[in-house]
């Protein structure tokens, strides 16, 4: 079965994807200043998923792309973990704090004005772990609706 929603739906679903998706990139590049992250900002990016899965109510055969994004941000969320084992001392030692450089931002004395480069790694590990659940969730609503036979894979 493939059925459309009308021409109102998806025109506002297109417009509202690219706001959708910057707010969770959002969540989760500010989740070591903020409250969300990597889990809350992945949620929200692959809601767009879900909302363009029941606008078009066809979707393209993602499921490669969406598995490897998983399997890619999880070995390298694990890859950072240990590399705090051989640089530092523990697994997750903040090893870019204080370094320079993209993330690597010295604190300033008493409360941390909201500088979004002093987070050392939890930045780089929120947006691993931002990857893999927005491709995770995005995989489970895509494999729910297609075998729901509500959805045609186009491609």
């Amino acid at each position: 079965m493939n059925w459309k929603m009308s021409r109102v739906v998806r025109t506002v679903a297109d417009i509202m994807v690219v706001p959708i998706i910057v707010f969770g990139i959002y969540l989760i590049i500010h989740g070591h200043l903020t409250p969300g992250g990597g889990f809350q900002g992945g949620a929200v990016v692959a809601s767009s998923t879900a909302l363009l899965i029941v606008s078009y109510g066809s979707f393209r055969d993602y499921k490669k792309d969406f598995s490897s994004l998983e399997s890619m941000s999880l070995t390298l969320f694990i890859l950072l973990a240990i590399l705090g084992i051989l640089l530092g001392a523990t697994m997750f030692y903040n090893f870019g704090a204080g370094t320079g450089g993209l993330f690597g931002g010295t604190v300033p004395e008493g409360i941390n004005p909201g500088y979004i480069n002093t987070g050392g790694t939890i930045p780089m590990m929120n947006i691993m772990v931002g990857l893999e659940v927005t491709a995770a969730l995005s995989l489970i609503l895509w494999m729910m609706a297609k075998s729901s036979g509500s959805m045609e894979v186009e491609g």
